[in-house]
């Protein structure tokens, strides 16, 4: 599969999408679903699950395209733990409050770059 990773992050970049939208949408067709759906599916997730004390929403929208595209809890979770060590490897955290700062001060990763990491992460196990 040709990288869609610039795609997501592009959705969220035009602030068209939330981090967790971004990366449902951009993968739609490969998970079963219309853009419009995947938009529903995911709104409340961005923003840290909603309001920066959760999980990054790029995160969220990953575990999404896993469970929709394995159709298997036990794999999918297998794989997210994989997603998300890659994840907190680059970027130093997966909890959206710690990412942007909120508490410290130093923001550890932009928005659009998380998105972007998240996608090229989930790639890795998507068909081809």
């Amino acid at each position: 599969m040709e990288t869609r990773k610039h795609l997501a992050a592009e959705k969220k970049q035009q602030k068209t999408h939330n981090c967790a939208q971004a990366v449902i949408c951009t993968y739609c067709d490969i998970c079963g679903l219309d853009e419009k759906t995947a938009e529903n599916v995911a709104g409340a997730f961005g923003s840290g699950m909603g309001n920066r004390e959760g999980t990054c929403g790029s995160l969220v929208g990953a575990g999404m395209v896993l469970g929709l595209v394995t159709k298997d809890p036990v794999l999918a979770r297998r794989r997210m733990k994989q997603v998300m060590e890659r994840f907190r490897e680059r970027n130093g955290a997966t909890q959206c409050r710690m990412i942007k700062g909120i508490d410290t001060g130093i923001v550890l990763r932009d928005c659009t770059d998380c998105v972007a990491d998240a996608a090229e992460f989930l790639e890795e196990f998507l068909p081809e």
